[in-house]
């Protein structure tokens, strides 16, 4: 079993991620965490993009579970002497690691690899495409603040077109019956868009607002957008979040870019934001991902 988009999950798969990723997180709180449920297992980190949040965390999420945790030095490798992604992961095959955790720039290049590793591949971000962890925690962050997704207003704001997490959160949450509120300047918006865009309509009412930063690496020119223009065009600031539910939380996967797509006040409110909590709910839903992934291999 692989884990390369939310698609690729079964109802009964994600309900058991939710609730076991619940439980890893009052685990996690604990003085000491050393679980040996994946003792003698190899997991194999090969980030092919800067990473900070999800690259560690799920570096901790195995060491967490007993696993061997190897990080491929992409720097240091023969990527750079001009090797193909494909003849990497038949190296990486061949050393029979029991899981590989992906991410990389070219949209498609988990599922690629998934159809030469004998071991679950999960994608931790592929180009545009989707980022299925990340809506994963998302949700169980939702369901920890809420005690439930279904019903909730969920706005997403910022840059629709390039954003993975937009992507996979779209597909999650309402599969989970949340009700959506897609917002971003219209030249970041995907191409079959309906709707004018607009992040006060959005917002209005909203229970949650998730903002994305703008994905500049993967413009083809820059966005053009002066100091400031930014936040006052289409940013979270706190006249927007006044229109929200009295009780609305904000969220964000990072990083932030603080006075672009969020009033850093507002990333900071401890009423409000779960940003903090998205970080440390990572490492308990990716636990979660890994034992479910890796189950088969651990069956007599």
């Amino acid at each position: 079993m692989d884990l390369i988009s939310i698609d690729s999950l079964s109802d009964s798969d994600i309900a058991t991620i939710l609730d076991e990723g619940d439980r890893w997180f009052d685990y996690n709180r604990q003085p000491r965490r050393n679980a040996d449920k994946l003792d003698g297992l190899t997991i194999v980190n090969a980030f092919f993009e800067n990473s900070t949040r999800t690259l560690l965390s799920f570096e901790i999420a195995a060491n967490r579970l007993g696993a061997q945790v190897v990080t491929m030095q992409v720097e240091m490798s023969s990527i750079k002497k001009g090797e193909t992604l494909e003849d990497t992961a038949r190296t990486l095959n061949a050393m029979r690691p029991d899981a590989l955790i992906i991410r990389h720039g070219l949209s498609g290049a988990p599922s690629s690899i998934a159809s030469i590793m004998d071991c679950p591949v999960i994608n931790a971000g592929d180009g545009s495409g989707e980022h299925p962890t990340q809506a994963l925690l998302d949700a169980a962050t939702l369901r920890r603040r809420f005690g439930r997704i279904a019903g909730l207003k969920v706005a997403i704001c910022g840059d629709l077109k390039h954003s993975r997490v937009a992507h996979s959160n779209i597909k999650l949450l309402t599969r989970l019956g949340a009700e959506l509120r897609l917002a971003g300047p219209p030249e970041l918006l995907p191409d079959d868009f309906q709707g004018d865009g607009s992040i006060d309509a959005a917002v209005d009412g909203a229970d949650a607002v998730m903002m994305l930063r703008i994905q500049r690496e993967r413009l083809d020119e820059e966005f053009g957008d002066a100091p400031g223009e930014y936040l006052d065009r289409y940013g979270l600031t706190a006249a927007r979040i006044a229109k929200a539910a009295p009780d609305v939380v904000v969220m964000h996967p990072g990083p932030i870019n603080r006075g672009v797509e969020i009033d850093g006040a507002l990333a900071d409110d401890p009423t409000r934001s779960l940003i903090i909590l998205q970080v440390e709910m990572g490492v308990a839903v990716r636990m979660a991902c890994l034992d479910l992934l890796t189950a088969e291999r651990l069956s007599p």
